[in-house]
């Protein structure tokens, strides 16, 4: 990535197999802090770029242990470091913000002085890249469902975002009822696996099964499916924060060590999903008072919050009330 006032980056989880060293690394301010190299100030700003030095160049090793800090245990960190002034920040904010988009570190090599043609961009290209009024639906079937035969799935998707976004429709919709609608973001652990350090499987499940018995009982319903991993960090990331949580971080800390921001969902693009359905008004299953609250900003209008009470078990205690204690959930 190069706009025309900043160096060539290399971000080092895709930079396997080339011969690079760099004099200077890109962070977070949430990795500078834990490395002691920014103030909490500086760190309490999610995403904010660090141009980052060491005692001598990083190769791609030293670059990485720099960067992941599931890798603090076992890779002792080999200082001094110095964080140096950044006159290239919002193309740095930007590269970070990129990273978290493609499920990696934000964490790159940086040359100064890049031989050949880079690739221009810029952060007016990001925030093209990420509206949400980009999103279309792409094509729509039937699908039987175990929870209920009657229903659609609706498949969105964005012209540079090879993520997918699907809507399931089930019971028949009827335009005096208010929809009941669950927001459920992917979790491949979770939904597929059956996790037990999590609760979307089985907030996923009792959600269709609450769909499905508002439609037998004469209603009807959405559940939304965002293709937003790890509350958007991506599932490799989401893994290292596991073996961060294991060495007794809990998951907004496991999050902001790794440089990526504690809450990274993309909201406003599941209310486009419900625009493009032509629905303005629901009732929607959450206990995050983020998904309230976006879904207002974006005019859809909450005629009731319905509580979800499904998955708490000895493996996920902590992390629910992680999730109540430091994220607002309401929860018990």
């Amino acid at each position: 990535m190069r706009a025309e006032s900043a160096p060539l980056l290399h971000p080092i989880e895709t930079a396997f197999g080339l011969e690079i060293r760099a004099d200077t690394l890109l962070i977070s301010a949430s990795r500078a802090a834990t490395l002691k190299l920014a103030n909490q100030r500086e760190a309490a700003v999610p995403g904010a770029p660090v141009l980052l030095r060491g005692a001598e160049p990083f190769d791609l090793a030293a670059a990485r242990a720099v960067a992941d800090p599931s890798l603090d245990l076992q890779t002792p960190l080999k200082g001094p470091f110095q964080a140096l002034p950044l006159d290239w920040h919002d193309d740095a904010a930007a590269a970070l913000e990129l990273a978290r988009l493609a499920g990696i570190l934000p964490a790159f090599m940086v040359e100064p002085d890049p031989a050949g043609e880079a690739l221009g961009f810029s952060p007016r290209d990001l925030a093209a890249f990420t509206d949400p009024a980009r999103l279309a639906i792409a094509t729509r079937a039937r699908l039987p469902l175990d929870a209920l035969e009657e229903a659609e799935v609706v498949a969105f998707r964005s012209p540079d975002d090879i993520r997918e976004h699907a809507a399931l429709v089930i019971g028949r919709r009827i335009a005096e009822h208010v929809p009941l609608v669950r927001l459920h973001s992917e979790c491949l652990t979770g939904d597929v696996f059956g996790s037990l350090k999590c609760d979307c499987g089985p907030q996923l499940d009792g959600a269709l099964a609450a769909i499905a018995a508002e439609s037998e009982a004469g209603g009807w319903g959405v559940l939304l499916y965002l293709r937003q991993e790890g509350r958007g960090i991506g599932l490799i990331n989401k893994l290292r924060a596991y073996r961060l949580q294991d060495q007794g971080f809990d998951t907004i800390d496991a999050n902001t060590r790794l440089g990526l921001p504690e809450e990274a969902r993309d909201f406003p693009v599941a209310a486009r999903m419900l625009a493009l359905l032509g629905i303005e008004r629901i009732r929607l299953m959450t206990n995050n008072p983020a998904k309230l609250a976006a879904f207002e900003r974006a005019g859809i209008a909450i005629a009731e919050r319905v509580p979800l009470t499904f998955g708490e078990g000895a493996h996920n205690r902590r992390y629910l009330a992680t999730k109540r204690d430091r994220a607002g959930h309401f929860l018990p």
